[in-house]
C-alpha cells in the first residue's frame, strides 16, 4: 500500500513541471541566422505565455544580434521595415509599435532574454508569426505562433 502511494506521488510530482511548461517555451538562435524551431503553440488555458530566447552563437549583437518579435502575420513586413530605421540602438524595433504583441531585447552570442505576454492579446481567428527584426534576418528567422486548444 505504501509503495503504491509513493509511486502515485512520484508520478504526480513528475507531471507537475510538464503542466507548468505548457505556458512557456525556450527558443535558441544561432550565428547562422536560424531559430531552432519553426512553430510555437500557445495554449488558450494559459493566462500568460513566456518565450525565452537564448543566442547560442558567439558573435556580438551589432554583427549577428537576434531578438524574437511576435506580431500578426499581416504586420510582419511593415514591422520589419520600420525596424531598420529604428537601428541597433533601439534593438531594431520602432518605439511604441502597437503592431508588436511581444518582443525580447536584441541579444548577442551567449546572451539570453525573455518576454512574457498576456495570452488574451491573441485571437484564434488571426495568424501570427515570430521573427527576428535584425535587418535581413526575418527571411530565414521566422515561424508560426498559434493559439491552440
Amino acid at each position: 500500500m505504501i509503495r503504491k502511494f509513493v509511486v502515485a506521488s512520484v508520478l504526480v510530482l513528475a507531471s507537475a513541471p510538464l503542466l507548468a511548461a505548457e505556458c512557456s517555451v525556450e527558443v535558441h538562435s544561432t550565428d547562422q541566422m536560424t531559430f531552432d524551431t519553426k512553430a510555437i503553440e500557445v495554449s488558450k488555458s494559459c493566462k500568460t505565455f513566456t518565450i525565452e530566447l537564448k543566442h547560442v552563437g558567439n558573435l556580438p549583437k551589432h554583427i549577428m544580434g537576434h531578438n524574437l518579435v511576435v506580431a500578426k502575420t499581416a504586420d510582419v513586413q511593415a514591422v520589419s521595415t520600420d525596424a531598420i530605421a529604428a537601428g541597433v540602438e533601439k534593438g531594431y524595433l520602432k518605439e511604441g509599435d502597437e503592431r508588436v504583441i511581444a518582443h525580447t531585447k536584441l541579444i548577442g552570442g551567449g546572451e539570453s532574454d525573455s518576454v512574457t505576454f498576456d495570452v488574451s492579446k491573441l485571437d484564434a481567428a488571426q495568424s501570427y508569426q515570430f521573427f527576428c527584426s535584425f535587418p535581413g534576418h526575418a527571411a530565414l528567422m521566422k515561424g508560426a505562433l498559434t493559439l491552440v486548444d
